[in-house]
Parts: C-alpha cells; sequence; structure tokens
C-alpha cells in the first residue's frame, strides 16, 4: 500500500528530499501562499508547531502560486517573508503546482486519498467557492486543490486521515493533530 513516504518532493534549494525521513511523525502537509487571504494561518501553524513538534509533530510547507498568482516571489524570497513576517521554523519546501497536468505527484496523491468535499456552507465559503472554480476551470480533472492553505493530516504511518480545506477554523485542525499525537 502507497503511503506519503513513497514520495520525494524538493526542498527550497532544490535538493530531492524523501519523505521516508519523517517517518513515525505526524505531518501536517500544506499548500501555501504568502499573499492570500489565508495567509495569517501561518500564525497558528507555527504555534501548533512550536507546541506540538516535540510529540512528533511536522508541519511541510509547500507553496504554490496556482490560485491567483498569490505566491509570486522566489523560494528565497517566500521563505524570508515566512520567517520574517511569522517566524516560521517548520520546513519549507520548493514552490510547486498542485493542480493541472504538472501538479507535484504528492499533492496528486494526497487529493485521491482525501478528495476535495467542499469549503463549507455561509456566505464568505460560497464567495470562496465561485472564485475557486473559475480559477481552477483551467485545471480541469486534474484539480486536486481547491485553494491555497488546504491541508492535510498524515498519520505516523504515512496514511493521509484527514484534509481540512482553508475553510475550516485552525482550533479544528489543532485539535485533529492533537488526537492523533
Amino acid at each position: 500500500m502507497k503511503t506519503v513516504y513513497d514520495f520525494t518532493v524538493k526542498d527550497r534549494k532544490g535538493e530531492n528530499v524523501s519523505l521516508s525521513e519523517y517517518a513515525g511523525k505526524v505531518l501536517l502537509i500544506v499548500n501555501t501562499a504568502t499573499g492570500c487571504g489565508f495567509t495569517p494561518h501561518y500564525e497558528p501553524l507555527e504555534a501548533m508547531y512550536k507546541d506540538l513538534r516535540d510529540k512528533g509533530l511536522e508541519i511541510l510547507d509547500f507553496p504554490s502560486n496556482q490560485f491567483a498568482g498569490q505566491a509570486p516571489g522566489s523560494d528565497d524570497e517566500i521563505h524570508e517573508f515566512c520567517t520574517l513576517k511569522f517566524g516560521t521554523e517548520f520546513p519549507q519546501f520548493a514552490k510547486i503546482d498542485v493542480n493541472g497536468d504538472t501538479a507535484d505527484p504528492l499533492f496528486a496523491y494526497l487529493a485521491g486519498e482525501r478528495p476535495f468535499e467542499g469549503f463549507g456552507k455561509g456566505v464568505k465559503n460560497a464567495m470562496l467557492n465561485k472564485f475557486a472554480k473559475m480559477n481552477n476551470k483551467q485545471f480541469g480533472d486534474k484539480t486536486y486543490i481547491g485553494w491555497n492553505f488546504t491541508k492535510f493530516l498524515v498519520d505516523r504511518e504515512g496514511r493521509v486521515v484527514a484534509r481540512f480545506e482553508p475553510t475550516v477554523d485552525m482550533k479544528v485542525v489543532r485539535e485533529a493533530v492533537e488526537a492523533i499525537l
């Protein structure tokens, strides 16, 4: 059975990193952007990382510019922004595509394990849904991720156990992480 440990990704310096290096850890894998309305999620993500990394949590950050061009900088510029503005210490990888023919295989796998089920109810979520559909029309049946800051929770065996859209309250995400630590 395939797990996230079967994938290799690029770090922000372009070096290959086997996700098997994280075997035995609880992972929260996130596609991010520096110019998104959800960019403030970096703050609770970093707080969670500081509080829970000694218990086995790793947060893996994958910037993507596929959503209205909200991550336009280089890998170094994105990293500098995140460390200076939010004090992030969790691993940040090279900017990737998460949708379409050029989607990173990791994100195609994650979305295959936990497909998109919507952004939830409410006016704000309906607006995001409309905007995301317009943006993601270009990816057709290879639209794996609806928007920035989609989070995938992976257990210590490398299995994808939950998906959280960016509209899910970060307290709910943290509770789910704590429950499997």
